[in-house]
């Protein structure tokens, strides 16, 4: 984590304070909304790999190696917690092998516009997840959990905006005007 991120996380961290608050098991929806996301990020780690195949953007590959490891750090956090809270982990889809991103007919891989803005709707799907997570919850460890990945996912998003913005990929609606203002 940046510095801005870790102050901000520790002041969460101190003013929620867990000690004195007793066990309770998960319920059905915070199981259901961890095991969704943890689903979500195997599934969005391999649209990456997908990715890294396709490309040969050095600042394209960069991007996708971070986000792959945001999402792998995130993962492994899931992972641990519902082993140790008894929930079923879901089936994970293989890896994809590595290929050489020139092999790949230009009609079939995704242009690195496509892949920027995949990634960016899967941040924006991820970021919607965590909210909802946090919203269910009612044990504070697992509220932090998700606020923790919602700013970890945050942080990457400015990143991530920098660069479609610096390339032309950011998609941007059109601009309203209300009536009688100044064109």
């Amino acid at each position: 984590m940046s510095n801005p991120l870790e102050a901000i996380w520790n002041m969460l961290k101190i003013s929620i304070d867990t000690t004195n608050e007793p066990k309770s098991p998960l319920h059905i929806i915070e199981a259901g909304d961890v095991w969704t996301y943890l689903t979500l990020m195997v599934e969005f780690i391999r649209y990456e790999e997908t990715g890294l195949n396709t490309t040969t953007d050095d600042e394209v590959r960069e991007m996708l190696n971070d986000v792959i490891q945001l999402c792998e750090s995130q993962v492994q956090k899931l992972n641990e917690f519902m082993k140790k809270e008894g929930i079923p982990l879901p089936d994970a889809t293989a890896a994809k092998p590595n290929s050489d991103p020139n092999d790949i007919p230009l009609g079939v891989k995704l242009t690195d516009d496509e892949l920027a803005n995949g990634v960016a709707f899967k941040l924006v799907t991820c970021l919607q997840a965590c909210s909802k997570g946090q919203a269910d919850s009612i044990r504070d460890d697992v509220g932090v959990m998700w606020l923790q990945f919602y700013l970890e996912w945050a942080m990457f998003g400015s990143t991530l905006k920098t660069l479609m913005r610096k390339r032309g990929w950011l998609k941007v609606p059109p601009y309203y005007y209300p009536p009688g203002s100044p064109k």
